[in-house]
């Protein structure tokens, strides 16, 4: 059934059920985001950018997790949603290795079109740095994967176990929580197939091909 929705004043005729963040951006209206990857069925809301207004809601809801609903009015841009964006943005950068010139993804990173469009800094000194120094895995002969520069986003553990090998997941817990193999396992030494969908996933660069 098609259900009539606003956006940002807007009006848009889109499928009913249809994931919010996906009806914006697939008619061109932009939201931050780096962990949702289109046909999820349970997308985590981990990065926390993806914040809108909802006519009628008591507090902003997470784009990603939300479907459209006939007569929905939604608002993507407020001094309120802008004020969670930056902090989840800071949050965000807190564990991240900043090092754009050396790294692969410069210019072609999530991070940094985020920044962009929504005019925060790379560099911000919001909360105390978290150093992971953790070491590269450079075993697998197509990949590596750096941990220090990874977000959580967890897209590449959601890509991983639903096209790949599940080599892939969360480990440990709280400020330790990191993407790994089982045990820590060396990538190469995993039943990884080498798909690569991990890779296309990641939206900074953190898993980059050789």
């Amino acid at each position: 059934m098609i259900c009539t929705i606003s956006i940002d004043g807007r009006e848009l005729r889109v499928e009913s059920g249809t994931n919010l963040m996906w009806a914006a951006l697939d008619n061109g209206i932009g939201i931050p985001n780096l962990c949702s990857l289109k046909g999820m069925r349970k997308p985590p809301a981990s990065c926390r950018l993806c914040y809108v207004e909802i006519n009628g809601r008591p507090a902003p809801v997470t784009a990603c997790t939300e479907v459209v609903a006939d007569g929905m009015a939604i608002t993507t841009a407020s001094p309120q949603i802008n004020r969670l964006r930056k902090f989840s943005f800071d949050l965000l950068l807190s564990r991240h290795h900043v090092d754009c010139g050396a790294c692969v993804k410069n210019r072609n990173c999530g991070l940094q079109q985020i920044a962009r469009t929504q005019h925060f800094k790379i560099l911000s000194k919001r909360f105390k740095r978290i150093e992971m120094q953790l070491p590269a895995d450079t075993s697998h002969p197509q990949f590596n994967y750096d941990p220090n520069k990874c977000v959580l986003c967890g897209r590449c553990v959601y890509i991983c176990q639903d096209k790949g090998t599940g080599v892939l997941d969360f480990a440990y817990r709280g400020i330790d929580t990191r993407v790994s193999t089982f045990a820590g396992m060396p990538l190469a030494e995993t039943a990884c197939n080498a798909c690569l969908e991990c890779v296309r996933a990641c939206p900074v660069g953190s898993l980059y091909e050789k």
